[in-house]
């Protein structure tokens, strides 16, 4: 689980491995965006002499041209994950990035310096992507198609990541099977109905008024408008799996009702980190697994599904596939507006207060 992660990582910032130092790229500083105490738009800094940590020998310094502000970025600047996050403030955010390779640790042999590369950190990260020279390991990282400029590739790894662990990693999805989307509007969403259509499945999501059109040329076969459908009556016939990137009771409530028997019900809605923010990792980590451990037994006598919490996590494999997808035009997050990096406070008031509700990315000058 993503705990496990995190504790791995809080082990592994205090330790010092062996590393090549990033000065090889000419840089011991940078400017970035960085959260000192968790709040609202306005605790956002842009600060120069930020210091860029030597590399590990599995390590990649990416000097960013565009990185993506998701969910995630909005609810950590707010305080979610504190029990992993607030003993290392000023904390820098970000997940998503589009650049190139600056430098590289010992032991990378798939890049090479000045090559275009987009990726995403895990979650549990603890240095972000919203830095002039952002760090992730080779594994997170892969060659950016062609086709698209840093904006465009900024958008998509970690939605897809997400939506791939989903439906590959817990659903094992394949060909001839029936998915179902529960808020394909949504980056997460729309990734996961491009993704299961490029498995051959037979697609179907609930979306908002406005997204009809963009999720069914996404390959959907029928999108419905649960603003004016009842949803549970306009979806026909069951499904071999359940993405709900909403997790609210009445959508959980949905998909567990159409779902065949076996089948898994997935949403990105999990406890875990809310209760070890809560009770502190100790009480909280063991708490959750209780809760889950509870849905999972539960679901499975009353209607013989299987019942999951999923999140994004590194996936070489599904990487690999999600830049080939998108070379190919396959699989693309639109972009709704971009905002230099200095405008960071004013792009992040207008997620929050939904005033752009597409997604947004910050560039680099």
């Amino acid at each position: 689980m993503w705990w496990r992660a995190a504790r791995a990582r809080r082990r592994i910032a205090g330790a010092r491995a062996a590393s090549t130092s990033a000065a090889a790229a000419g840089e011991k500083s940078c400017r970035a965006v960085v959260v000192p105490r968790f709040g609202g738009p306005e605790v956002l800094e842009v600060r120069q002499g930020v210091p860029v940590p030597d590399l590990k020998p599995g390590d990649v310094l990416v000097r960013a041209r565009a990185v993506s502000i998701n969910p995630l970025d909005l609810r950590m600047r707010s305080g979610y994950g504190r029990s992993i996050f607030e003993p290392v403030l000023p904390l820098i955010i970000g997940r998503d990035i589009s650049g190139e390779v600056a430098a590289t640790g010992t032991s990378v042999s798939s890049f090479t310096i000045g090559q275009e590369v987009f990726g995403a950190l895990h979650p549990t990260a603890i240095r972000g992507t919203y830095t002039d020279y952002a760090i992730l390991s080779q594994d997170e990282l892969t060659s950016k198609p062609s086709t698209l400029s840093h904006v465009e590739a900024s958008a998509i790894p970690f939605a897809a990541l997400t939506a791939w662990r989903a439906l590959h990693g817990t659903a094992r999805i394949s060909e001839g099977q029936r998915v179902l989307v529960i808020g394909g509007g949504g980056a997460v969403g729309l990734a996961a109905v491009q993704l299961a259509v490029a498995a051959g499945c037979s697609v179907s999501a609930t979306c908002g008024t406005k997204s009809i059109e963009q999720v069914l040329a996404a390959g959907a076969e029928k999108a419905i408008d649960y603003t004016a459908e009842d949803t549970e009556s306009a979806v026909k016939g069951k499904f071999d799996a359940v993405l709900d990137t909403i997790g609210v009771p009445e959508t959980e409530r949905i998909g567990i009702n159409v779902l065949r028997k076996g089948g898994p019900y997935m949403t990105l809605q999990g406890k875990a980190a809310a209760l070890a923010d809560r009770y502190g990792l100790a009480v909280g980590l063991p708490a959750a697994t209780a809760v889950l451990l509870k849905k999972q037994m539960q679901y499975r006598y009353s209607h013989g599904i299987d019942y999951w919490w999923t999140y994004m996590r590194a996936d070489s494999e599904g990487l690999h596939e999600i830049q080939r997808l998108s070379g190919a035009g396959k699989l693309q997050i639109p972009v709704e507006k971009t905002f230099p990096i200095s405008k960071v406070r004013e792009a992040h008031e207008a997620k929050e207060k939904r005033l752009v509700p597409g997604k947004v990315v910050l560039e680099f000058d």
